[in-house]
């Protein structure tokens, strides 16, 4: 060995460690706040809701012609009950 290396004690942070960690940490943050309860309206208690099971049952109603049409701007998913709660009793998930 040679007298000008020395052997190394350690890792020590650096200022490019913390700004990683405080970048990982506010990611990790973000993520739980983001995670809450649903916002979206819940379905009615009525027979109509309780037995709906397709996304096309749902445009019957909820169509740009329909009684209560989708609000503009309203996603084009699939599956209504992906953000809609089901109603108490909900029988079409059977």
């Amino acid at each position: 060995m040679e007298p000008t290396q020395q052997k190394q004690t350690g890792w020590k942070p650096g200022k490019r460690d913390a700004i990683f960690l405080a970048i990982v940490a506010a990611v990790v943050l973000v993520l739980v706040l983001g995670t809450g309860e649903r916002t979206t309206k819940p379905t009615p208690k009525d027979e109509t809701h309780l037995s709906a099971t397709s996304r096309a049952e749902c445009l019957n109603c909820h169509s740009s012609t329909g009684v209560k049409p989708q609000p503009l701007g309203h996603t084009a998913a699939d599956q209504c009950f992906q953000c809609h709660l089901q109603p108490e009793g909900w029988r079409g998930g059977k």
